[in-house]
C-alpha cells in the first residue's frame, strides 16, 4: 500500500503540474480576458504542490502506523 500511495502522489503531482503549465502556455498572460484561465493554471500548479506530497505523506504515515499496530497486537 505504501508503494501505491507513493506512486499515486507522484502521478498526482505530475499531472496537476503539467495540466497547470499547459493551461498557462496556451493563454495570453497579459490579457484581462484570460484572467480566469491564468487563475486556473496557477490553481492546478499550486494543487500539485499540495496534493502530491500529502498523498505520499499520508501513505507513509498509515504504513508506519499499520506496522506498529500489527506488531503490538500479535506480540
Amino acid at each position: 500500500m505504501r508503494a501505491f500511495g507513493t506512486v499515486s502522489g507522484a502521478l498526482a503531482f505530475l499531472l496537476c503540474f503539467l495540466g497547470g503549465a499547459w493551461i498557462l502556455t496556451h493563454v495570453d498572460l497579459k490579457s484581462k480576458d484570460d484572467a480566469i484561465w491564468v487563475g486556473m493554471g496557477l490553481y492546478f500548479i499550486g494543487k500539485a504542490f499540495f496534493v502530491g506530497p500529502m498523498l505520499v505523506i499520508a501513505s507513509r504515515a498509515t504504513a508506519v502506523a499499520g506496522s506498529r499496530e500489527n506488531k503490538t497486537r500479535f506480540t
